[in-house]
């Protein structure tokens, strides 16, 4: 069977997609998730259709390559919202909220333009990983998606971008907050 035949692939989309939904929400969780089970299978095949080399028959069936996948990216998908909440508690810990009205405002404008510019100082690719991952609340498949590159380079621009965050802010008295959550993420 060539995946690169539509009919084909359509036979193994419908053998094949309840295999990949059920690893899915056997790792994401039962009906509530059900659009992540739909988005995993969609993304297991949108993967198996643009790289139809990457399945190897002589490595096992495809049924066992597409259920693994799904846990895959399932996986990828659950580590991504636990971390999210995570650095949402951490900002939380790290940024100054009890000072009162027009101090808390200027300090939280300057904290801003200090990250403002030190993203600037960013090379682009490395600046839109971080603002898709942590703003755009993307996983790094969905990243690598839309960015047209291998999820590996994703992950390399997001670890390379947030230590020279790091460097940036280490100089700046107030981002010390924020200093401290991203040293925490890395």
């Amino acid at each position: 069977m060539t995946l690169s035949d539509p009919h084909a692939f359509a036979r193994a989309y419908a053998e094949h997609a309840s295999a990949a939904a059920g690893a899915a929400a056997a790792v994401l969780g039962p009906a509530g998730r059900s659009a992540e089970v739909e988005d995993v299978v969609h993304d297991v095949f949108l993967h198996l259709w643009r790289t139809p080399e990457a399945f190897d028959p002589a490595r096992g069936s495809l049924g066992a390559y597409v259920r693994v996948m799904a846990r895959s990216r399932a996986l990828d998908l659950a580590r991504r919202a636990q971390a999210g909440g995570r650095a949402t508690e951490r900002l939380a810990r790290t940024t100054p909220r009890a000072l009162p009205g027009a101090e808390a405002e200027v300090e939280r404008r300057t904290t801003e333009r200090a990250l403002i510019r030190a993203l600037a100082t960013l090379p682009q690719p490395q600046r839109e990983a971080i603002w898709l991952a942590y703003w755009g609340e993307m996983t790094t498949s969905e990243i690598a998606s839309r960015s047209g590159v291998p999820q590996g380079t994703v992950k390399g621009r997001l670890r390379l971008g947030l230590t020279r965050l790091r460097m940036e802010l280490e100089g700046s008295e107030v981002a010390t907050g924020l200093l401290a959550a991203i040293s925490s993420l890395l």
